[in-house]
C-alpha cells in the first residue's frame, strides 16, 4: 500500500515521504496512530496544503523533546525494592517503575519511552538506561536499585 507519512517514522521515512508498506502495517498501525494517510490524489493535495503546518508542529515537538532531553541527560533515579541477602530482587524493576520514578521527580515520560534492552532489572545496583523522547532525541539516565530488607 502506498502511504504519505505525516510524521517521522523510524526505519521508514520522514514527513511527506510517499512509501510502500505492507497493508496490515498501514491499516493497523500507521493510519490509526495518525502517522500516515493513503497516497491518493485527494490526500496528496490536502497534504501539500497542510505541509507548512505539519512541519511547524514537527519542529515544535522536536524542540520540546530536545529541551526535556537536556534536563534528563545524566539524571540519577533511585528505585527501592525488596531484595534477598545475595542482592537479587523479589520481582523486578520494569520500565513502568522507572517512568513512575521519573514522574515523581517532575519529568512526564511514558513507560514505552524507557528502553531496557536487557529486560527488567533483577539485581541491586546501578544501570545506565536510555529514554527515547522523540525519534531523534534520546537521553541516558542512571537507575540505582536499592534493596530493602
Amino acid at each position: 500500500m502506498q502511504i504519505i507519512l505525516l510524521d517521522k517514522v523510524v526505519n521508514l521515512g520522514g514527513l511527506g515521504d510517499v512509501v510502500k508498506v505492507k497493508d496490515g502495517y498501514a491499516r493497523n498501525f500507521l493510519i490509526p496512530q495518525g502517522k500516515a494517510k493513503r497516497a491518493n490524489a485527494a490526500n496528496l493535495a490536502e497534504f501539500e496544503a497542510r505541509r507548512a503546518e505539519l512541519e511547524r508542529i514537527a519542529a515544535e515537538q522536536l524542540a520540546a523533546a530536545q529541551a526535556q532531553g537536556e534536563k534528563l541527560e545524566g539524571l540519577a533515579v533511585t528505585v527501592s525494592r525488596k531484595a534477598g541477602v545475595d542482592g537479587r530482587l523479589f520481582g523486578s524493576v520494569t520500565n513502568a517503575d522507572i517512568a513512575d520514578a521519573l514522574k515523581a521527580q517532575g519529568f512526564a515520560v511514558e513507560k514505552s519511552a524507557v528502553r531496557m534492552p536487557e529486560g527488567p532489572l533483577k539485581v541491586v545496583g546501578e544501570s545506565q538506561l536510555v529514554v527515547a523522547l522523540h525519534t531523534d532525541v534520546t537521553a541516558t539516565i542512571t537507575v540505582t536499585v536499592v534493596g530493602e530488607n
